[in-house]
């Protein structure tokens, strides 16, 4: 998918998130690990959301690997440390396709 693509698929996923109450603390947090796509806050907890966008919802679901997850986890755990966050947290993920947005909380292999 190209960058531009994701953008957009994030952009959605960054109004239906502010649509249903949560708070967009940061984007695109890099560390030496990965990316996490959006980092949100509601009802005291951090959602560290991770967007996959694509023409059908099982394509984009698949792209949600082992091998993400750990990139996701290790990040997450980086921007945790740096900020000293005290609060609970989970791993979300946002499904965008043509036809819906769907979030998806707390996904763990």
């Amino acid at each position: 998918m190209s960058r531009a693509k994701g953008d957009i698929a994030e952009g959605k996923a960054c109004e239906y998130l502010l649509q249903n109450g949560y708070i967009i603390v940061e984007r695109n947090f890099f560390s030496k690990f990965g990316e996490i796509d959006i980092i949100a806050f509601k009802d005291e907890v951090f959602h560290f959301v991770e967007v996959k966008s694509g023409e059908e919802y099982e394509l984009a679901v698949q792209n949600i690997t082992p091998q993400k997850m750990r990139k996701l986890l290790k990040t997450g755990d980086v921007y945790i440390k740096k900020n000293g966050l005290k609060s609970a947290y989970m791993y979300d993920a946002m499904i965008v396709t043509p036809s819906s947005i769907d979030l998806i909380e707390n996904i763990t292999f």
